[in-house]
């Protein structure tokens, strides 16, 4: 009993409480200057690691996707890739894999490095790097993070930027490097 309340003790459920994730702020020769939470990175807009996972299907086709609505930047636009920061620590490949596992729901082993860009927008500042990867799924969509997926080929895709909206971080950096027709 509790001698304030006069009440017996309730024993609480352990809570777990989901982990901060950290993310390294970045110089323009990609050297780690310090380490941030991720909302301090979105808040100051600071220089940080990104990657970029371009999915083609064994006949060619991209895999494309429109973001979730409650994705903290860029909601419901259009991407070519799957991708996103990398973690404090992480290096750029064991975060492409990471990415895909999370958004894709499937484990590739044979990324294609595709090269590295910067881009800086009103919205990040970032060094990412481009990565190509075969697949045919089929897909999970488990994380929240993508509301609507499809395959395109090249002049689907062209269509589909005409009358949609994108990434622009993955249109400025990887489509360069993936679209062969130039």
């Amino acid at each position: 009993m509790d001698e304030v309340t006069g009440r017996e003790p309730v024993e609480m459920p352990a809570v777990e409480m989901p982990a901060v994730e950290m993310v390294d702020v970045v110089d323009d020769d990609d050297v780690v200057v310090r380490t941030v939470t991720r909302a301090e990175m979105r808040r100051d807009r600071l220089q940080h690691r990104a990657v970029a996972v371009a999915v083609f299907s064994t006949d060619g086709r991209l895999l494309v996707h429109r973001r979730s609505d409650a994705k903290d930047v860029w909601p419901g636009l259009w991407d070519i890739a799957a991708g996103g920061v990398v973690s404090a620590g992480e290096d750029y490949l064991d975060a492409a894999r990471r990415e895909v596992a999370e958004e894709l729901g499937v484990e590739p082993t044979d990324f294609e490095s595709l090269g590295e860009g910067r881009f800086r927008d009103d919205s990040v500042a970032l060094i990412g790097r481009g990565f190509r990867v075969v697949h045919d799924g089929p897909f999970r969509f488990t994380d929240g993070e993508i509301a609507e997926v499809r395959w395109v080929t090249w002049a689907e895709l062209d269509e589909l930027r005409r009358i949609e909206r994108f990434v622009p971080d993955s249109i400025a950096l990887l489509l360069p490097l993936i679209d062969d027709r130039h």
